[in-house]
């Protein structure tokens, strides 16, 4: 086997991980999905994540500590740490936010991220003096949701013309095709204005124009992108499934950053900073909603075969989706011990710890006198909008799961659809209500499943 044949021989040379032969190791995940590896790579890849996570002088290039990314993400499986994070490779993908940087929990190793809890973009050190505007960080997530939705529509170009044979199973027809890709530069054109790319989004062919964005997924241009597909089966449509979440993930640590921008802005009196922090969260929350009909595309017999190998795999798991929420408002003593935050005991110890919320910095910047008359209705409308848009998400989010799943338990040990539906009114904020109306120029749309 090929595989075998090239680790071996990396193995026995000088074993750089600049030189580690990626292709033929995810040529045969790719062949027959995660779940089905055979123990005989697993343990060879164990081997070389072994040697790779010995101590060493000085810290890691960057090229160890995508390796040692990678096979933590291949072997979570073998490892018995599966779940959602290991699932969509969000360490590889490098958020532009530490939303998904927890401890190290690789097997024997550290954490080698550099700078420490402070130096993270969102964080209140690193606000921008400048505003928002001169906040580099969204056009890097802006950047990434682009590349994600391309690749996930080059994808299925590639598939239909026949240009590949990666995840044959339940291949969809051509309409449903078009309809991806119509909704993919949907999804996309937002992010695309704010990188001064409105333009691609009204080209004749706008599809063609975002896949060719996505051809640096190849190893030498974006290899990180690459590596980040490591779907459990070979059914076609998981891999705009990973892809859509994978988006939904850079959205969310968006969130974060901007929720924190916000609170740090609250403590100083800043009003007009702090709602337009989170006019910008409800902008990228409500211009998100055609992800949503994009993956309501997915085809459910084909859903449901690839998710029977997901088991402990669960969006409950999300550690930007928890931050974001606990950073709109400290949840309730039940909330914090519930599932939802045992799942994400990160997030669970920084509340505990004190993380700081809009909520609280809003009535304490009110209390101080930091923030009066037309302010304090400046915020609170913000914060209303925000809240409409949240709480609109979920119930999109609780709608496409009842469509494509019904009655069935979810894939983290939950009880699924109704979870969904017992969590989805859970108040974003407790100072302020939500806007009533999602068709006024700042209520939320959040999207529906088409």
């Amino acid at each position: 086997m090929r595989f075998v044949r090239e680790l071996t021989s990396w193995l026995s040379g000088t074993a750089e991980a600049d030189d580690f032969p990626y292709s033929p190791v995810l040529a045969e995940f790719h062949r027959v999905g995660k779940h089905f590896v055979e123990k005989e790579l697993l343990a060879l890849l164990d081997h070389v994540r072994a040697q790779v996570s010995a101590p060493a002088p000085g810290p890691p290039t960057p090229a160890v500590r995508q390796l040692r990314d990678f096979l933590d993400v291949a072997l979570d499986k073998w490892d018995g740490r599966y779940d959602y994070r290991s699932y969509l490779a969000l360490r590889l993908l490098r958020l532009p936010c530490d939303a998904d940087d927890g401890p190290d929990d690789r097997p024997g190793g550290a954490d080698d991220r550099p700078g420490g809890a402070d130096d993270r973009p969102g964080s209140p050190e690193a606000v921008h003096a400048d505003g928002p505007a001169a906040d580099p960080d969204r056009a890097r997530r802006d950047r990434l949701l682009v590349r994600l939705v391309a690749d996930a529509l080059a994808f299925e170009a590639a598939a239909t013309s026949g240009a590949t044979d990666l995840l044959p199973e339940d291949r969809p027809g051509r309409e449903v095709v078009a309809k991806r890709h119509r909704l993919g530069v949907r999804a996309a054109a937002p992010a695309l204005a704010r990188l001064g790319l409105a333009g691609a989004a009204h080209h004749p062919e706008p599809a063609a124009v975002l896949r060719a964005l996505a051809a640096d997924r190849a190893p030498a241009g974006e290899p990180a992108l690459w590596l980040s597909m490591l779907p459990v089966y070979v059914s076609h449509d998981e891999y705009l499934f990973i892809r859509v979440l994978q988006a939904y993930e850079c959205l969310f640590a968006g969130l974060v950053d901007e929720l924190r921008a916000a609170i740090a802005v609250l403590a100083a009196g800043r009003a007009r900073a702090a709602a337009d922090r989170l006019a910008y969260g409800c902008q990228l929350l409500t211009a998100a909603g055609p992800l949503f009909s994009l993956l309501a595309t997915m085809q459910p017999a084909a859903f449901r075969t690839f998710r029977q190998y997901t088991e402990g795999a669960s969006a409950i798991q999300s550690r930007s989706y928890k931050l974001m929420e606990s950073l709109c408002r400290t949840p309730e003593a039940a909330r914090l011990e519930s599932p939802a935050y045992q799942q994400v005991p990160e997030v669970r110890d920084r509340v505990h710890a004190g993380q700081p919320s809009v909520d609280e910095a809003f009535r304490a910047a009110v209390r101080a006198g930091l923030l009066t008359g037309a302010d304090v209705d400046l915020v609170a409308r913000a914060m209303g909008a925000f809240a409409a848009a949240v709480l609109q998400w979920r119930r999109t989010h609780h709608r496409l799961a009842t469509r494509m799943l019904g009655p069935r338990p979810g894939t983290g040990y939950t009880e699924g659809t109704p979870y969904l539906a017992a969590v989805r009114s859970i108040p974003v904020f407790s100072s302020v209500t939500p806007d009533p109306d999602p068709s006024s120029g700042t209520g939320p749309s959040g999207g529906n499943p088409e």
